[in-house]
């Protein structure tokens, strides 16, 4: 499908949208600096809401920039093939490469998914990018190293969560990689601007800069609702109710995968916030909140929908929840 040239004197799209955005940019400035003398202060909760919304927004954005720009730097500029050439040609050993792939690429979750919409249109399968996304925010050189510092090699806790986010992450790819349909589990905006980009005319400075567009307007109003969600159920859920079933080898689990999804902390650091519970609640618990928070949180899901089909998504989640849950159990018994 090839697009028709804009008539001239007439503004494209994609810099009408930029100058939108940036007016929209200097509004927000504007009114974080006038609102305080010209508004009345906002309930307490509120503020709580709204301060968590941004602080996770803000802890998100420069990760999913530099996905964005990683994206275009695999679509644009890696040569056709050149990817394809180093993987291995078998099913299960190309998943299981990807999986590692993280190990050079350590990029949070949040920058993860633009990144994996570039491996998509550059031809690399649904499954093989599940894979990827799945594993690549544990298996990563900053995820190893702030797990290290937060809990060394006691109770097992950073094998348990490099081993488990592996496995579980080709799990999910070799049950997807038995979909019949591959184009079925991706959206059709998603497709859609699959077919643009591949017809994207000019050079590669010209589709590079169509591309960041392209992907901003894709994944920013996920990033910016879910981050709002995120901080809403924070505060509407109370956390004491799941702090007071820690010390159960299996309710505590439960518990913690749940504060996993709520709190949307990047994996980078969440080792760090993991740590504040290692007191009260089970080794295997603190496992479960390491595996499922990177994987299956609210802005995440947010930024998967993007991309991938509601059905696919309740999938995923179904089989990272179960998988992880076996594990923390495991891990519970044999601390």
């Amino acid at each position: 499908m090839r697009r028709t040239p804009a008539p001239r004197g007439r503004i494209p799209r994609w810099a009408t949208g930029l100058g939108i955005g940036i007016l929209l940019l200097m509004l927000a400035f504007a009114v974080n600096a006038l609102a305080p003398a010209a508004m009345p202060p906002l309930p307490s909760r509120v503020q709580d809401g709204l301060t968590l919304s941004i602080s996770v927004l803000l802890e998100s954005l420069p990760f999913v920039v530099l996905g964005v720009v990683l994206s275009i730097v695999v679509q644009v500029w890696v040569p056709p093939g050149a990817i394809e050439r180093v993987l291995p040609r078998a099913g299960w050993a190309r998943r299981a490469v990807l999986s590692l792939l993280g190990m050079i690429v350590p990029v949070c979750e949040c920058g993860n998914v633009p990144f994996a919409r570039g491996l998509l249109m550059r031809g690399i399968s649904v499954p093989e990018t599940l894979t990827f996304l799945v594993a690549a925010p544990i298996v990563n050189p900053i995820v190893i190293i702030t797990t290290y510092q937060a809990f060394g090699m006691s109770d097992g806790i950073l094998i348990a969560r490099l081993v488990g986010g592996f496995l579980i992450a080709n799990l999910v790819g070799w049950i997807y990689s038995r979909h019949p349909n591959a184009d079925g589990m991706l959206t059709g905006r998603f497709l859609d601007a699959r077919d643009v980009v591949t017809h994207e005319p000019g050079g590669r400075w010209t589709r590079s800069l169509a591309q960041f567009i392209v992907e901003l307007r894709a994944v920013m109003p996920a990033l910016v609702i879910g981050s709002a969600i995120a901080g809403a159920v924070q505060v509407l859920i109370p956390r004491d109710a799941l702090l007071a079933i820690g010390s159960s080898p299996v309710l505590s689990v439960v518990a913690m995968m749940l504060l996993a999804m709520i709190v949307s902390i990047c994996s980078n650091v969440d080792a760090f916030f993991a740590l504040s519970f290692a007191s009260t609640f089970t080794p295997g618990s603190i496992v479960a909140l390491l595996i499922v928070g990177p994987l299956v949180d609210i802005k995440m899901l947010a930024l998967l929908r993007t991309t991938f089909t509601a059905r696919v998504i309740a999938g995923m989640v179904v089989i990272v929840v179960l998988a992880s849950f076996v594990l923390a159990v495991g891990v519970n018994l044999l601390a």
